[in-house]
């Protein structure tokens, strides 16, 4: 596991973790839902340690808008993928500062001192996001999971918000009566390329098939409903999206941690060796210092429900 930065900035807190039993419905029904963000291959360039530098906590100085080492002076860049889906953006807009993940973005830009205007959004395909070499942003923000093969080229943020994955079928499907991840292995599973969702399908529940693999979330929607699969895999806040607003007649039918069963965790993305990281760390132990993360996930995410765990 990471070392939590949290930890460092603030050591007599513990951090608010949301668990996965404890998932998100959204309250505000936005654009089409995305897959939650992962896995595949990050590349095989020869990596550092995924560790960006000093343990040492930056101070105020180091973290003054006037000395953070930006793409662009005076200017916050931010990468994110195109559509930028619900619950995590609001009408496929990022700089409207609606959606969960909008919402964080700008909320860390103003901690770190930048107003609304000095905010740049530019698009990054999930894709490539993880891919190793020099970015053109500061730090991208788009469901991203925090895995160790990710880290050998990339830097990672904490974790901003954690996630299970949930498991997608139409309520008449046989599959929906599965009960347990073993039961799915019978199945036509499929999920979008380069996320958690499709690892989770080839690591965990090894299907006697092998899974479809989706562009994005709408190509594995219409397998769906086409009936080319019987079952879809995404995050849990992105699952209940596609079944209360895109799909109302599919539902969740249970969800799971993928890989060694520790908290998937979203985190922001940064180029390997970024300096601009602690400084970020450092603002998002003030919003959960604060009650701004848990407040912005409540408002887009939030209303706690059971949804079952898959054994």
């Amino acid at each position: 596991m990471r070392r939590s930065a949290l930890s460092r900035v603030l050591p007599a807190r513990a951090r608010r973790l949301r668990g996965p039993a404890a998932v998100a419905v959204p309250l505000v029904l936005l654009a089409a839902a995305a897959c939650a963000p992962t896995e595949d291959s990050a590349g095989s360039a020869d990596g550092g340690s995924g560790d960006s530098g000093s343990d040492e906590a930056p101070s105020a100085e180091d973290c003054a808008v006037d000395q953070l080492p930006l793409k662009k002076d005076g200017t916050l860049t931010i990468g994110t993928d195109s559509p930028a889906f619900g619950p995590w953006f609001v009408d496929d807009d990022p700089t409207n500062g609606k959606g969960f993940e909008s919402a964080v973005a700008y909320a860390v830009a103003e901690e770190l001192g930048f107003a609304e205007d000095d905010v740049e959004w530019v698009t990054v395909r999930f894709n490539n996001s993880y891919k190793p070499g020099p970015k053109d942003f500061d730090f991208d923000i788009n469901q991203i999971s925090i895995t160790e093969d990710r880290e050998k080229v990339v830097d990672f943020s904490e974790g901003y918000y954690s996630a299970a994955q949930g498991v997608i079928a139409l309520k008449d499907s046989p599959v929906a009566k599965a009960g347990s991840v073993a039961e799915l292995a019978d199945y036509k599973l499929g999920a979008q390329t380069g996320t958690t969702s499709l690892t989770a399908i080839r690591d965990i529940i090894q299907p006697s098939e092998d899974p479809l693999v989706f562009t994005d979330t709408n190509a594995a929607k219409q397998a769906l409903l086409n009936g080319q699969v019987e079952a879809i895999l995404a995050d849990v806040p992105t699952a209940y999206y596609i079944t209360a607003v895109e799909i109302p007649q599919a539902s969740i039918i249970g969800q799971f941690q993928p890989e060694t069963g520790e908290q998937e965790e979203f985190g922001m993305l940064f180029e390997q060796g970024s300096e601009l990281r602690p400084c970020v760390d450092q603002a998002l132990a003030a919003l959960e210092e604060d009650g701004t993360l848990a407040a912005i996930e409540t408002k887009w995410l939030s209303e706690v429900v059971d949804v079952p765990v898959l054994k």
